[in-house]
């Protein structure tokens, strides 16, 4: 028997659906990373983006549990001498709430040249309507 190695070609990409209101930041991110790889999917080959579309609604709903509220930290760098800048989780929250859920995700990717092509099939959207609904994406529990 042979080893089945999936092609880019042959992958057909499904779109899904999770409303991150009242979900787990840390949980909510797993479950799209590996939607985005293609995990879940019998034709799963590390080396091909074997993976599907995720859209994610209300982002600013998302939840996270003790303190990180307050005790994380996000940097910035504009390049320059001194141009380091830190962002509390809770004023990011307020400026761009889909920040947080794209670098939660992509802290979950691997760290190769496939994972920022896997990165763009990530929609996240800050309330709860979205523009993809042409794509009829599958609504996906948590």
């Amino acid at each position: 028997m042979k080893t089945f190695l999936a092609k880019k070609e042959t992958v057909q990409p499904k779109w899904h659906l999770i409303d991150a209101e009242g979900q787990v930041l840390g949980r909510l991110a797993v479950k799209a990373a590996n939607l985005i790889r293609g995990r879940h999917k019998a034709s799963y080959t590390p080396s091909v983006d074997t993976g599907d579309y995720v859209v994610v609604i209300n982002a600013e709903k998302v939840v996270l549990t003790g303190k990180k509220e307050e005790q994380n930290k996000y940097m910035f760098f504009s390049g320059y001498v001194g141009g380091e800048s830190y962002r509390k989780l809770s004023e990011q929250r307020v400026r761009n709430p889909q920040f947080i859920i794209k670098h939660a995700v992509k802290g979950m990717l691997p760290k190769n040249r496939i994972a920022a092509d896997m990165l763009t099939k990530l929609r996240v959207f800050a309330g709860p309507t979205h523009t993809h609904e042409a794509q009829a994406p599958v609504k996906t529990s948590v």
